[in-house]
């Protein structure tokens, strides 16, 4: 099993960061294929809404950028940046910074 970090933005201002919001979220959330866990983020002056998720493979992480993740933009009419990055790659030098990932 690897360890793929996705990052990922809607592109639209959210005025309030509810629990009306993410709770709708996160329930479809928690059939996605692979998905380990997901942090939430919150622009800072920008009220952008994104996170930052841990996938247990590269082929589940990039289904669901272009499956799940971008219904979800579509339905909420943004545009979505999306990066990954690979966690195996990082290891070593993240447990010697403490991350709670690793």
């Amino acid at each position: 099993m690897s360890k793929i970090f996705l990052y990922g933005e809607f592109q639209t201002s959210v005025p309030s960061f509810t629990k009306e919001l993410w709770g709708r979220v996160n329930e479809q959330l928690r059939d996605a294929k692979g998905l380990v866990n997901k942090t939430w983020l919150y622009g800072l002056k920008t009220n952008t809404v994104g996170g930052i998720y841990e996938f247990d493979s590269e082929e589940n992480a990039r289904d669901f950028a272009t499956g799940l993740y971008a219904e979800q933009a579509k339905h909420v009419g943004a545009s979505l940046t999306v990066k990954l990055f690979d966690g195996e790659a990082v290891r070593e030098a993240s447990k010697a910074m403490r991350s709670p990932y690793f």
